[in-house]
């Protein structure tokens, strides 16, 4: 799959924020169809973060939610504010 189909736009919500700042997570709707592999290879070519681990689910509206911790050395923060969701 396509990098920007995997990806269809950045969660924010009140606890996503807080997963940003104290967990080094970023939270994503990615496309239901897309496994974490597929997830993590997204993150590291549209955003140049490479992921540590990917947890994802299926939320009660259908959609697919992942979570995102990055490795050490890759701040959520800077990613977060260069998409203008901080």
């Amino acid at each position: 799959m396509e990098s920007h189909k995997v990806i269809k736009y950045p969660m924010m919500t009140e606890r996503s924020v807080n997963m940003i700042e104290n967990e080094n997570k970023l939270v994503f709707i990615v496309d239901r169809r897309a496994n974490k592999h597929d997830i993590a290879a997204a993150i590291k070519e549209l955003y140049e973060v490479e992921a540590e681990t990917v947890n994802t689910l299926i939320t009660r509206k259908g959609e697919k939610k992942a979570f995102i911790k990055l490795k050490d050395g890759y701040d959520a923060s800077d990613v977060a504010i260069r998409l203008g969701i901080l």
